[in-house]
């Protein structure tokens, strides 16, 4: 079991006066309606590398850690990576673009008190993490967002070991996958976890102005458990988008697994974040 990283210290006291704050305001142009995420919601980030969502997700960190003053949250963030995608530098260097007091080393480090990083080498170790979290959660009651980069990582060497059997093939995926649902509804976050488009020819079907609405279900081929699609309420397809001028931008696709409403919205990555 790794350790979790934890980026600064917090006198217990404090923390269990804090108490979750709500995340609505999050980011408005991510979801198909007003008034998203609520607690309990598990959003699926799914797309082929290099389509923006670990982008996203610092996009996400930067909103929560960051003090009311700069327009952040002042939450608290668990992040798992299993991917070894993630850059402690690119974070840190949107908060100091966001910071309205433009972050000196103390000011950082204040920021970052609220972030917490786990690394995970398999789907074991992944969920005998997650099987720590619940401690955690419980001390730390400011932690209200949790993120898995990426739930698709061991999939291929989960089914390696898993040989013909494919209850063996996703015996640890859907562990992980009860405790998650334990987390979320018990301790009332919000899950986002990327997935990767492993078994799709690809994502481009976002990509061109004349698809409908009902492309994005369509063309989307599951591969993880069907415990961990039951668990989704909202899935976000990411593509590549060429914008006017031949500059590179990604698209998203946004479905509400519930009600089946759909928006589409593009962005840009820019060296000071994401940009709608």
């Amino acid at each position: 079991l790794c350790p979790i990283l934890h980026f600064g210290t917090r006198h217990p006291l404090i923390a269990r006066l804090e108490g979750r704050s709500s995340l609505k305001t999050l980011e408005p142009c991510l979801f198909a309606e007003e008034g998203y995420p609520i607690y309990g919601d598990v959003i699926e980030f799914h797309g082929a590398e290099g389509t923006g969502k670990t982008e996203m997700l610092y996009h996400l960190i930067a909103r929560c850690i960051l003090p009311k003053s700069s327009g952040g949250l002042e939450v608290s963030v668990v992040f798992i990576d299993t991917d070894f995608h993630f850059d402690m530098l690119r974070l840190v260097t949107l908060l100091e673009y966001r910071s309205s007091s433009r972050g000196t080393e103390a000011t950082m480090k204040h920021y970052l008190e609220r972030f917490f990083l786990i690394n995970c080498h398999s789907s074991s170790q992944l969920l005998l993490s997650l099987y720590s979290l619940e401690t955690m959660f419980l001390s730390h009651p400011s932690l209200s967002l949790l993120i898995i980069d990426s739930m698709s990582a061991f999939y291929w060497i989960d089914r390696a070991s898993g040989g013909e059997n494919l209850s063996l093939q996703e015996a640890n995926l859907k562990k992980c996958v009860q405790v998650l649902q334990k987390l979320v509804k018990e301790h009332q976050l919000v899950l986002f976890a990327t997935t990767q488009s492993l078994m799709q020819k690809s994502l481009n079907f976002v990509e061109g102005s004349e698809k409908t609405e009902s492309d994005a279900g369509s063309d989307y081929h599951p591969f993880l458990c069907k415990a961990w699609r039951q668990l989704v309420t909202h899935r976000i397809f990411f593509s590549r988008h060429p914008h006017p001028g031949g500059t590179q931008g990604f698209l998203m696709t946004t479905c509400h697994i519930q009600n089946d409403c759909v928006v589409k919205r593009s962005f840009c990555i820019m060296e000071q974040g994401i940009q709608f």
